[in-house]
């Protein structure tokens, strides 16, 4: 598998089938990269919880396999040749009663647990949070938010200029109740970030999906192994990014080793014809 992440590989949409909306082939067992994602949400796909507005602190599934930093993928995201995002790797989590202590109004919340897509939420003070949790942007306590989860503050990962402290909350105070078609981001990480930058790019169509992919994502897996994919807008690289997050860093090597095997085969098949 080494061998074959070894090379640095660029995709763009012409070259990936993206014939379904979400970016795969029900017949493929591939990769879905490099692709668009414009019908696709994230954040509600493994979210067991049935009831949206009885958060439970307590979640026995995240207590079933810890998270750890170290299965989290290294990258970083470039749009041209300015680098918009960057996540080194193994950064700590702490408890929410920890977080407590740490947090300032106008700061960004990721949280975290294996095999999960990650929640953000933007700190508005007084202990509580507002998050876009089932297609509703909601303000609850940050501890209910938590569920188990782990969590850090996650204000430097993206380098746009941020947005005054009290702006920032009341982005996100002023959003609070809206749901469903009325929403303008598609997952939580979207929305808190686009309280504290303010950029359209964040926001569902903010971006037109035409001509060459001006932005990179950069996947790194040591100091001589990465991997960069194309895409035409940060929504588009945002949700690939975030599923990477989710499937682990081991997945997401797995993957690449496949796609790239299977390159060659299809490779080699058509110089023996």
């Amino acid at each position: 598998m080494g061998n074959q992440v070894d090379k640095l590989t660029h995709l763009n949409y012409a070259e990936v089938p993206t014939a379904d909306p979400n970016g795969f082939d029900p017949d493929d067992d591939g990769p879905r990269i490099g692709v668009s994602y414009i019908f696709s949400n994230d954040d509600d796909q493994d979210d067991p919880d049935e009831n949206p507005d009885h958060l439970s602190p307590q979640r026995a599934s995240h207590e079933e396999k810890p998270f750890d930093p170290r299965d989290e993928l290294e990258c970083a995201i470039c749009y041209r040749d300015e680098r918009v995002f960057e996540r080194p790797a193994a950064v700590p989590t702490h408890t929410a009663e920890s977080l407590l202590n740490k947090c300032r109004p106008g700061d960004l919340l990721e949280f975290v647990a294996s095999g999960q897509y990650p929640h953000w939420a933007v700190f508005v003070g007084d202990f509580q949070v507002v998050h876009l949790h089932r297609a509703e942007i909601k303000n609850h306590f940050l501890t209910d938010v938590s569920q188990g989860k782990r969590g850090r503050i996650v204000n430097g990962l993206y380098r746009y200029r941020a947005l005054p402290p009290e702006a920032v909350v009341r982005n996100a105070l002023d959003h609070v109740g809206t749901r469903d078609r009325d929403l303008d981001w598609r997952n939580s990480e979207c929305f808190a970030a686009w309280c504290r930058y303010g950029k359209r790019e964040f926001k569902i169509g903010g971006e037109i999906r035409i001509g060459k992919q001006p932005y990179r994502l950069d996947m790194r897996f040591s100091e001589k192994n990465s991997h960069v994919l194309e895409f035409q807008s940060l929504e588009d690289v945002v949700m690939e990014r975030r599923r990477n997050d989710q499937v682990g860093r081991e997945a997401v090597m797995q993957e690449l080793a496949n796609h790239l095997n299977a390159s060659h085969e299809l490779t080699e098949g058509r110089f023996d014809d």
